[in-house]
């Protein structure tokens, strides 16, 4: 990692074996590392959410039958990860929103924000 990549903070959940497949995790791994190094990324690997905050994306993950979803805000100094979850249905249930949203939260408290 070079000195000028962003760290990233894990809020809630990771990706591993089971349940994600060796595939999936190396997809995440590399989009992940892309983020790190400040990139922005776009359809169809990233979408915005603005509805968890400001810089809130998800990333979206294909595994053969499943899709992951990768919740994350992109900081100036680092990478936050909010949640991680397997998809279900067409929209990201409130639950999981709110969740992303106290995490957050609670990480900009501890930070100082």
């Amino acid at each position: 990692m070079s000195p000028r990549d962003k760290p990233l903070f894990w809020l809630h959940g990771e990706v591993k074996t089971p349940p994600m497949s060796r595939q999936a995790r190396l997809e995440a791994g590399f989009l992940l590392r892309r983020l790190q190094q400040g990139e922005a990324l776009a359809l169809p690997v990233s979408r915005p959410m603005p509805v968890i905050g400001a810089r809130c994306h998800e990333l979206r993950i294909e595994d053969s039958a499943i899709e992951w979803r990768i919740f994350y805000r992109t900081d100036p100094d680092a990478v936050v990860i909010a949640g991680v979850v397997k998809k279900k249905s067409r929209t990201t249930p409130r639950k999981v929103l709110e969740n992303c949203k106290r995490r957050l939260a609670g990480y900009d408290k501890a930070a100082g924000d």
